[in-house]
């Protein structure tokens, strides 16, 4: 009598051995990387000089390209917020460049890519900057994902010049920054003190994500790769360290060139490469007054912390075999928020209960005739400056103060060039024949005006406006911790 038992409970397993496993195939894996600071034309498949990037090109030659893919807001904190919750980040109260000390974090209540696809039986790993809160509780392993191995904010907030020296000058406003932690998990392992430990954040974030692809090739994924380059101060390791012919920028593009290589290797090893949706694309535009150390916009004006083109126009590929038509360029807009409510669809997870902003691009992904889910975008940009709005090819910005990159020449090696605060009028530009934002041709086209201004109406309405005062019916609380005073001389120096 037990042998026949012990058979059926075998056949059993068998079955639901199969069946899950079938499962697991039939679901994709998704790899979401993200540059720091990486501009619109800093690819070499763009128009990066001096250096290659075969790894990055490949994506685009295996897959799409987009030309119109726009960064939630053109700093860090805000548009990593978008990214993983398909929010604009002012409706979730996100904003700025969280540090070590910033009283606010994303709300735990809000969903995000991980914790969607944790619910759907997914593998989850987030490797690099954070950037939405500075202290457990606020980490990523309590916004969905399983596994983190990171450091919690920019790479620039630590006490340490551009040479790599500790800074003593108690007048410096770096001096009270703790020294920079490294965490696995909610615990901190060890802590980045000079500039060679810099060098060597590309090379150990590309080793952890590879062992995450390989120790989970038998069950979905979702990995986060999120790079501390090419943000200030930029570093690589010695193995990279003159090799390219546009200084150190063109070294460090090559590097993180290499760990898209990596990755790719990594899953082809794994033999998942063939089931595995591929997202490269970048926070932001370039910090442009670090002159040689920061990268391009490819023409499109200005960069990082302005809502022109240059500061949130941004390069973006993505690979999927046999779903992706290889080669092809989407001129369509898309943007960091349509991530969210994309993968979601592609990996059958529910989205979530609250309301977000990002649309569902697939139909852009495999390329059907017509599609065009993302018709208008706004440009928002500090707590909540709605500071453009756009429809189409058309383009209306408003009124508002900001720090211009042109006024001033850039720095050098290291060095932070000057900014200069410019009031901008209301300007309408059309960016199919001007993506420079160059012409304002408001007066020829009053009617496009006033259509722009009933939809940026009816944005102030739901998310609200600084700069007209619209206070908005559709914004969400952040979360709020207590600020991270560390004494970085108790931290391990």
């Amino acid at each position: 009598m037990r042998k026949p038992i012990k058979l059926i409970l075998g056949i059993v397993i068998v079955i639901l051995t199969v069946h899950l496993s079938a499962n697991a195939k039939e679901q994709p894996n998704v790899i979401l990387i993200l540059m720091d600071d990486m501009g619109y034309g800093d690819p070499a498949f763009a128009s990066g000089i001096g250096y290659s990037t075969p790894n990055m090109d490949q994506i685009a030659a295996n897959g799409m390209r987009f030309t119109n893919f726009y960064a939630a807001q053109p700093v860090c904190t805000a548009s990593r917020a978008g990214i993983l919750t398909g929010c604009y980040p002012n409706r979730i109260g996100m904003y700025g460049a969280f540090g070590p000390w910033t009283k606010d974090a994303l709300n735990p209540r809000e969903e995000t890519i991980a914790s969607l696809l944790k619910k759907n039986g997914y593998q989850t790993c987030m490797v690099g900057k954070w950037g939405l809160g500075g202290l457990p509780p606020y980490l990523p392993l309590s916004y969905g994902f399983d596994k983190y191995y990171g450091v919690p904010y920019s790479n620039d907030m630590w006490p340490v010049d551009r040479n790599g020296k500790l800074i003593t000058d108690t007048a410096d406003k770096l001096y009270r920054y703790p020294l920079l932690p490294l965490y696995e998990g909610n615990n901190v392992v060890k802590h980045i003190n000079t500039m060679q430990d810099q060098g060597e954040l590309t090379q150990d974030y590309t080793k952890y994500a590879c062992k995450f692809i390989k120790d989970n090739r038998d069950r979905p994924f979702f990995l986060y790769l999120a790079h501390a380059m090419v943000h200030v101060p930029i570093a690589c390791s010695p193995a990279f360290r003159g090799k390219s012919k546009a200084g150190l920028f063109g070294d460090v593009m090559q590097e993180v060139d290499w760990s898209v290589g990596q990755i790719k290797q990594a899953l082809k090893e794994a033999g998942v490469d063939k089931n595995t949706l591929i997202i490269f694309t970048s926070d932001n535009g370039p910090w442009l007054n670090y002159g040689n150390w920061a990268g391009n916009t490819g023409g499109l004006r200005e960069g990082k912390i302005t809502s022109f083109e240059g500061g949130q126009r941004v390069p973006c590929v993505m690979e999927w075999p046999g779903h992706i038509p290889v080669g092809t360029v989407c001129n369509k807009i898309a943007a960091a928020i349509d991530l969210l409510p994309t993968i979601a669809k592609i990996c059958n997870a529910k989205l979530p209960e609250r309301k977000i902003d990002g649309v569902d691009i697939l139909p852009l992904l495999l390329n059907k005739p017509g599609a065009d889910p993302r018709t208008e975008f706004a440009y928002y940009y500090r707590r909540n400056n709605l500071q453009a709005i756009r429809k189409d090819e058309w383009k209306l910005v408003f009124p508002h103060e900001f720090k211009s990159y042109k006024v001033y020449p850039p720095g050098n090696d290291g060095e932070r060039g000057l900014t200069a605060a410019v009031k901008q009028p209301e300007a309408l530009y059309n960016l199919a024949i001007d993506p420079g934002e160059t012409i304002d041709v408001k007066a020829q086209h009053p009617d496009i005006v006033k259509q722009l201004n009933a939809l940026a109406n009816r944005y102030r309405a739901d998310l609200g406006d600084d700069l007209t005062g619209a206070k908005g019916m559709g914004r969400r609380l952040p979360a709020a911790c207590e600020p991270c005073e560390i004494n970085f001389r108790k931290s391990g120096k």
